[in-house]
């Protein structure tokens, strides 16, 4: 086991720059207008491309192919789909 030692600084800088770049990570994550399919997936919490085709044929969820086998997916058309199928509480 090795035991590695920090003064209170240098623990408490890097912790800052851990916290920053996980940060500017989730920001990146979310300016993203276009994502792929994987990623719509999981925003949907859906696991069958079908599932995903079937939306997109159905021009539920707005989308994007700059090439033949690159479908790209509006984050924003994703958010409108949830928020227009959910149901308010009694």
């Amino acid at each position: 086991m090795e035991v590695i030692c920090l003064e209170d600084k240098a623990f408490y800088t890097l912790l800052d720059k851990v916290v920053s770049r996980f940060t500017e990570q989730q920001e990146r994550k979310q300016t993203d207008k276009w994502v792929s399919g994987e990623e719509a997936m999981k925003m949907l919490r859906i696991t069958a491309k079908s599932t995903l085709q079937k939306f997109r044929d159905e021009g539920k969820i707005r989308f994007s192919q700059p090439e033949k086998k690159i479908i790209l997916y509006d984050t924003d058309s994703i958010h409108e789909f949830l928020n227009k199928n959910a149901r308010e509480t009694f």
